[in-house]
């Protein structure tokens, strides 16, 4: 955030309020499903279960008390060696038929066991709820190093089916040729956003578990075609559904990107400086104005957790943050790391409210 040229971004923060929070609580895995339910004033503490369940919310799915539920991406796996935890990324329809192919030939070899397609490499499998009894790696924690296969009682059994799916992947054109079996847990139990909060809310994400918190807490869940969870995704498109549905009655609207977060798994500079100045030029540079026409606004933007280009996966450190009152000028300050460095840190969960007291 220091090297990235974001004039608007600055322009904000030199009349706004910055400081550090804590979006992954104490003890907690840092990962975007804890970190983004933070952000939705969710104390993760309280209510986390797991990722997968909050995935599959988000394609509709409510978990039986009998069932727990699986992130199955699509990876690239050679000579034991975690190449490329997204698959090459292929597309949501690509992924789909790797998906129907896995639901027809490694689902009837398990009861209760089932495939679902989610979004490019993010897909989910359900399993009966006593394999929630094992220790799984997330695949982009591993990222070009040996692999960990899963461990307690049903690492087993996980192992064999990450393991036969070498064989159906193998007869698909894509560098994929492995599912991956992570992030399991049972399904949560989230509050109202709006009773918790007293607002409407509404979102725009490609990213199935954070869709599925706001399915979850009865957010309005919007889709734009252009939206890929990947570098390309469609920034216009994301400002101009926040701004719509602000215009149309929503009270808060929440604008997820997740390149920013690919480009720090994939250890890719550039693309990191590029995602954040998209952030700039292509989401705030059109956003402020629109707010500015319906009236005075509040905006809250920072990251969901670090993706540190130097460790390529997820850290639990503070992140930076900005609040912004087109009314009333804050103290000023930096939106970076270092620009927060001396700032107290706070609960990550608190921030809506924070936001919402004005």
């Amino acid at each position: 955030m220091d090297v990235a040229h974001m004039p608007v971004l600055a322009a904000l923060a030199a009349r706004s309020t910055v400081g550090r929070a804590a979006v992954i609580p104490e003890g907690m895995a840092p990962g975007s499903d804890v970190g983004n339910m933070s952000i939705m004033g969710f104390d993760p503490a309280r209510f986390h279960t797991g990722r997968a369940p909050i995935e599959v919310a988000a394609m509709g799915r409510t978990l039986r008390p009998d069932q727990t539920a699986f992130r199955c991406n699509l990876v690239v796996v050679h000579d034991g060696v975690m190449v490329d935890y997204a698959g090459g990324n292929p597309s949501s329809e690509e992924g789909a038929a790797v998906v129907d192919a896995l639901e027809a030939e490694l689902a009837p070899m398990h009861e209760g066991v089932e495939f679902m397609a989610g979004v490019g490499f993010r897909n989910a499998m359900i399993a009966p709820q006593d394999w929630i009894d094992a220790a799984c790696t997330p695949p982009h924690d591993l990222s070009g190093k040996a692999i960990v296969n899963p461990s307690g009682s049903a690492g087993a059994v996980l192992s064999e089916l990450m393991e036969a799916s070498r064989d159906i992947l193998g007869g698909f054109d894509m560098e994929a040729n492995q599912i991956w079996l992570w992030g399991q847990g049972f399904q949560p139990q989230v509050p109202s956003f709006a009773d918790t909060h007293g607002v409407e809310a509404g979102l725009v994400t490609a990213v199935d578990l954070v869709r599925g918190i706001g399915v979850l807490s009865g957010m309005k869940v919007c889709d734009i075609p252009g939206a890929t969870g990947w570098f390309d995704t469609d920034y216009e498109g994301k400002r101009d559904i926040a701004l719509a549905e602000l215009e149309a009655g929503l009270d808060l609207f929440v604008i997820h990107v997740e390149a920013t977060d690919e480009a720090g798994h994939a250890g890719n500079v550039a693309e990191k400086v590029r995602a954040l100045e998209n952030w700039d030029s292509r989401i705030l540079a059109g956003l402020i104005p629109g707010l500015d026409s319906m009236g005075p606004w509040r905006l809250l933007m920072l990251p969901d957790h670090a993706t540190p280009l130097t460790t390529r996966t997820h850290t639990a450190d503070p992140v930076p943050y900005v609040l912004v009152d087109s009314s009333v000028d804050g103290p000023g300050g930096v939106f970076s790391e270092s620009g927060v460095a001396a700032e107290p840190v706070v609960p990550g969960y608190q921030l809506v409210s924070r936001l919402l007291a004005g």
